[in-house]
């Protein structure tokens, strides 16, 4: 009797519980044009060397290199969609598997959108705000069909039954500079997203990233002050410093070497929280 009921209780369980490595973990990145990566990927530093445990999950495809949506591939930039360059995320991951033991791998999910307000990732009323979108925009949303947060979600649960979800980063912010209401905005997104993925409430660690500090001249630096609350929000929510990070001409995005520093700075806080 005892036979059959082990029997009958691992027939019941779903198919993904046995397939999951927790050993393979899972980051959920998402947000605007410093997320999707504003530099061009023109140094070898950045295009070579990327280690086979650092991996991507491809919201879109990628004709020109044979990557397919839904995939797994080696993180080799760009990582958000054809015509990207290097971002923040890059050196998160590289920093992430130097850093953990050789049998943990990283992979990582990103649906960005240059220029976006964090309402299009409002899973129940993004369809105003993509109406709204300037024409350069909207063929970015519709690379992700239409709803960059329905691919997020589609993607997330797929990576699910590979591996286990450990944060979601998020680099968003210079669209909605000046708005006291942004902290609230991102908790509704964050809150949806665990619902969605059937995960616990705050059971995910949340890193926002500063936009172009004022040492740089930062066009968009008021919107730190705004970013730096969002804890008081959002209590698993994790702020990352842009200070000193290099930027590029137009003091909005980071050059480069800036992505590399604050994807180190991303994998930092996430190791500590790791307690790497």
């Amino acid at each position: 009797m005892k036979r059959i009921f082990i029997a009958a209780l691992v027939c019941a369980m779903p198919l993904f519980a046995v397939a999951q490595d927790p050993d393979l973990h899972i980051y959920l990145c998402f947000g605007q044009s410093n997320m999707e990566g504003n530099a061009r990927l023109t140094e070898q530093i950045d295009r070579e060397g990327v280690d086979p445990r650092f991996m991507m999950l491809s919201a879109v495809d990628f004709p020109d290199v044979g990557r397919k949506m839904g995939e797994w591939y080696t993180a080799v930039p760009p990582l958000a969609r054809p015509g990207t360059g290097l971002g923040p995320v890059d050196w998160f991951g590289r920093t992430m598997v130097q850093n953990l033991p050789q049998n943990v791998r990283v992979a990582v999910v990103m649906v960005a959108i240059g220029g976006c307000k964090i309402e299009l990732f409002d899973r129940d009323n993004y369809t105003s705000y993509a109406a709204t979108a300037p024409g350069w925009m909207k063929g970015m949303i519709e690379s992700y069909g239409g709803n960059p947060y329905a691919r997020l979600v589609e993607l997330a649960q797929r990576a699910q039954k590979k591996g286990v979800i450990k944060g979601i980063l998020l680099h968003q912010g210079e669209s909605n500079t000046g708005d006291p209401t942004w902290p609230a905005k991102v908790k509704g997104v964050y809150n949806n997203l665990l619902s969605d993925l059937g995960l616990e409430p705050d059971s995910l660690p949340l890193l926002a990233g500063e936009v172009v500090h004022g040492d740089q001249g930062g066009v968009c630096a008021s919107m730190n002050e705004i970013i730096r609350s969002l804890p008081a929000t959002v209590p698993q929510a994790w702020v990352i410093p842009s200070s000193g990070c290099a930027v590029a001409r137009d003091n909005l995005h980071f050059s480069a070497a800036g992505y590399r520093e604050l994807g180190r700075r991303y994998a930092a806080r996430m190791l500590s929280l790791l307690e790497y």
